[in-house]
């Protein structure tokens, strides 16, 4: 079992206007085993989250820790904490010229393995097959160049192939929903719900109860204001579908202004 803990986590970032706090106290943790789901007005700090997590520089951690196993990663970068077994599938993913999906899922999964242990062409070609026909991808998406040219569906299902390929401890699912029609969806939450189990955790991030249907989580969190201020099972989701969050901000007395709020 692997634990995923953010304590107390401040953070900012720097723009235009100055200093802008922007998650202020979040405390979360999870464990290999979970699906956790955190819902949120816009605004209020979800993706921050996300990205602090993997460890964008953008992103400025005034006071604060996240700890996998009980290690800082504060000082880790980027690829460190992906080959320590993180994963993020964005909401807006890159485009890369020059370096095809296999190229990148290739490379990927041999940084997680020992130098000496690269996995076999074959290994690698066999359960590529099986990913892509799981998540019905025409197997020439594997020779594209990496999310050049690829639809908004096409980019969010190559985010799940390459979770299967990858096989972190936890993954980080941005808005993996974003854009997606019914199908599209169903096959992803596939994809998603084929790694649970005691070696995968996920922390998922939405906006809409929608995609909570299809991949059911054992906790659900709310933000609001840039801390986690009510967590509860998988009801709780529908609970704030048919209330919305207003609705929760005016139960919990929070003096909180929602950004859709004139």
């Amino acid at each position: 079992m692997t634990t995923l803990v953010i304590n107390d986590l401040h953070v900012r970032i720097d723009d235009e206007s100055g200093h802008k706090e922007i998650l202020k106290g979040v405390n979360l943790t999870m464990k290999t085993g979970e699906i956790h789901a955190i819902m949120g007005p816009n605004g209020t700090g979800k993706s921050t989250l996300s990205e602090t997590i993997m460890g964008n520089p953008r992103y400025q951690v005034t006071s604060g820790d996240i700890l996998l196993d009980g290690q800082s990663l504060l000082d880790q970068p980027v690829d460190a904490r992906a080959r320590a077994g993180l994963f993020l599938a964005m909401q807006y993913p890159a485009e890369i010229m020059g370096v095809t999906n296999a190229e990148f899922m290739r490379a990927a999964i041999n940084a997680r393995r020992p130098d000496d242990d690269p996995i076999s062409v074959r290994d690698f070609i066999k359960e590529l097959d099986q990913n892509l026909a799981l998540l019905d991808m025409n197997e020439a998406m594997a020779e594209r160049y990496l999310n050049q040219g690829f639809s908004g569906g096409e980019k969010k299902r190559n985010e799940i192939l390459q979770l299967l390929m990858i096989k972190p401890a936890f993954a980080i699912l941005d808005e993996i929903d974003s854009g997606l029609d019914i199908d599209a969806m169903k096959v992803v939450a596939k994809g998603v719900n084929s790694m649970r189990g005691d070696n995968f955790g996920s922390l998922i991030i939405t906006h809409y109860q929608r995609l909570l249907d299809y991949i059911e989580p054992d906790v659900v969190h709310v933000m609001m204001g840039g801390r986690i201020v009510k967590s509860g099972d998988a009801q709780l989701a529908k609970k704030l579908e048919a209330e919305g969050y207003t609705g929760l901000r005016d139960e919990l007395g929070l003096d909180i202004k929602l950004t859709d709020e004139n």
